[in-house]
């Protein structure tokens, strides 16, 4: 099971206690892991004006030997009746992957969907949902990403790809000895709590409805602490509280997935609003602090198995996205947990041990990374 985002807290309970992954095992000090390696350009690619399509290939980036790697895509415009297509490859030595579709990405859906795509397994590496993954026991030592534009009609305004990433990593999850806190002081940015919880029932169609909307909701917070995202004319069809919850969960919906969670739709949706917003994975929670301590919360992704994190509204959950949106001055960490029942339930604190286990134990330490463009944030 590579993610799961639970459907109800109680749902959640039964399948993580019946099928716990290895990684949710209590976390042993180990040695320490390469940090991971992210690379980004910012083409502004677009569509030459009698034109339907345009590619956009990165040069070969020269990395450890690694066993995944994690691409995101940022876009200052994609119209209806526009998307873009990615393709990775790998190679170790002189071998040299097949080039993977790993996402076909749209905004509306007008002429087609928004899907991730199959395994795509060859003799270096497959895709699993977003992920490039090295076979087992292979790893790669470069990689390289493309994007095309494409519309259906040069009378359509083309699109704009502005930024392309990926992170490469020698892990997917891993066990480290609990980081020293850098906090002198307490931090606790006023990102708005919004429960997932609250959308029960809403739009089945868009991964299950509002209780598996952890991604989105996550995601959704975050633009709304930085006064960005969807105006009020964007979703008069989504009802009751925190309607940009709801557009987020539509227009990160993944067909293929058949979920919200898929990470780069995320990062995707919420650059569409004027944000770089990339999928990283960071190396412990020290390097989460550097950006709480420049103003930037940062969503996590982590899985804990019963009793692995105290105070949780959910009892275990194989996958689970969360806000940080602070520390206290000895390290802890304040959250906005989207599995709270209400919104005032959001706003949690847990023990740095525990969270930290619970996040790179559970993703190897996947975050998203999302701020206005205006702050020229270094990744």
């Amino acid at each position: 099971m590579r993610r799961f985002f639970p459907m109800a807290a109680a749902l959640t309970a039964v399948i993580a206690s019946l099928l716990v992954p290895s990684f949710l095992a209590p976390a042993q000090a180990s040695a320490s892991h390469p940090k991971p390696q992210l690379a980004n350009w910012t083409p502004n690619l677009t569509i030459p004006t009698a034109r339907k399509a345009k590619v956009w290939r990165s040069p070969w980036v020269t990395t450890r030997p690694s066993t995944a790697l994690l691409p995101s895509w940022n876009v200052t415009r994609m119209p209806s009746g526009t998307w873009l297509r990615v393709h990775v490859r790998v190679a170790d030595g002189s071998k040299t992957s097949s080039w993977k579709a790993v996402a076909e990405w749209r905004y509306a859906l007008a002429g087609g969907k928004r899907q991730t795509f199959g395994t795509q397994a060859d003799a270096l590496a497959y895709l699993n949902t977003d992920t490039i993954r090295a076979k087992g026991g292979k790893t790669f030592d470069r990689w390289q990403i493309q994007v095309k534009v494409m519309r259906k009609s040069t009378a359509k305004k083309a699109p704009i790809v502005r930024n392309v990433a990926g992170v490469a990593s020698t892990y997917v999850s891993k066990t480290a000895r609990t980081s020293k806190t850098s906090m002198t002081r307490t931090v606790d940015l006023p990102v708005p709590a919004y429960s997932q919880m609250i959308h029960s029932g809403h739009f089945p169609q868009y991964g299950g409805g509002g209780e598996a909307w952890c991604s989105p909701t996550s995601t959704a917070m975050v633009l709304r602490y930085w006064g960005m995202g969807p105006q009020a004319k964007h979703y008069p069809w989504a009802p009751g509280a925190d309607p940009w919850v709801d557009h987020a969960a539509r227009f990160s919906y993944d067909s293929s997935y058949r979920g919200t969670g898929t990470w780069p739709f995320n990062t995707a949706y919420a650059s569409l609003f004027g944000a770089d917003a990339v999928v990283h994975r960071l190396v412990n929670l020290r390097a989460m602090e550097e950006y709480i301590k420049k103003g930037v919360p940062v969503v996590a992704s982590v899985a804990f198995a019963r009793g692995q994190l105290t105070g949780s509204p959910i009892s275990s959950t194989p996958g689970h996205l969360m806000v940080v949106r602070g520390f206290t001055s000895g390290g802890d960490v304040i959250v906005n947990d989207p599995a709270g029942r209400s919104n005032s339930a959001v706003r949690r604190t847990y023990k740095r041990e525990q969270f930290e286990r619970a996040w790179l134990g559970g993703s190897g330490g996947v975050a998203y990374v999302i701020a206005p463009r205006a702050k020229r944030l270094v990744f």
